[in-house]
């Protein structure tokens, strides 16, 4: 009986700590969201997205980095969404006991806890210093090589959860591999996988320091991806180091809107996991 005792009042004890722990870190989260919404919601017009980066003194609005941002990540998902579902889908059907698949799941899982900013100087040595100037591929080459581990990561995962009855019924009617993993796997995978593509998106939409260091930035109207380029994340973070209020009140709007999108970005992504763990 004293055991009992012991073990019940450790267990309050370690529940009170972990409800306190999540308390704390929710308290965090609410002031900070409560904070951007405060000084977001002030700055937030049609003129945001109608208007370019205004001078320093002048009214105007985020539409040459909203634009920029779309573009980059455009690409970055047309170039990393291919590579990533190719490579998951070889782990996963291919090569699931091959050592070429725990090599490349070794390096996959690095490339997923690398820092960003290395990824922006690697690009930068490869791309921009061979190039001579900064671009906008590079910037979209630098997000593709964040998005691949990524979609890697739940292509093969994904795909591993297909029941191997399906592909042996496939198998039993004579249907080749290839068919059987566009035809049965894929059909049964793709709400997973189409998370994993929303997640990377969610992932590159607010990065920075890559952007920094290959599509740099352009304080005017541009789509020229052969050249310096507009995104939203980097006129966030200029204009908020910055010493003008107006500069300021558009960084905070512009904070907004990205922070509005990877939560819709996110919400979507969790009804087509919910979606599939009822199918």
């Amino acid at each position: 009986m004293a055991l009992y005792h012991v073990r019940r009042r450790r267990n309050r004890i370690a529940l009170g700590l972990a409800v306190a722990a999540t308390g704390f870190g929710l308290a965090w989260l609410i002031i900070i969201l409560g904070v951007l919404l405060w000084e977001g919601l002030s700055g937030l017009s049609l003129a945001v997205f109608t208007r370019m980066t205004p001078p320093p003194g002048s009214a105007g609005g985020l539409l040459n980095p909203i634009v920029g941002s779309l573009i980059l990540t455009f690409l970055a998902i047309l170039i990393g969404t291919p590579i990533g579902i190719l490579a998951g889908t070889y782990m996963a059907e291919y090569g699931r006991y091959s050592r070429l698949t725990s090599v490349v799941r070794f390096i996959n899982d690095i490339l997923l806890s690398a820092p960003s900013i290395v990824i922006g100087l690697f690009v930068y040595e490869v791309m921009v210093a061979r190039m001579g100037h900064f671009s906008g591929w590079a910037g979209a080459a630098a997000l593709a090589v964040i998005v691949i581990p990524v979609v890697v990561r739940t292509t093969e995962d994904m795909l591993t959860l297909v029941p191997d009855t399906l592909r042996e019924a496939a198998a039993s009617i004579g249907l080749p591999r290839s068919l059987m993993i566009t035809k049965v796997a894929y059909r049964a995978a793709r709400a997973g996988m189409i998370t994993g593509v929303l997640l990377a998106i969610a992932r590159i939409s607010g990065e920075t320091a890559p952007l920094l260091f290959t599509a740099l930035n352009n304080q005017f109207w541009s789509v020229d991806m052969n050249g310096p380029i507009a995104s939203l994340p980097v006129v966030i973070f200029q204009f908020a180091l910055s010493p003008y209020h107006d500069w300021q009140r558009l960084a905070w709007t512009g904070a907004l809107i990205i922070t509005m999108a990877v939560l819709a970005l996110s919400i979507l992504a969790r009804l087509l996991a919910a979606q599939r763990r009822a199918s």
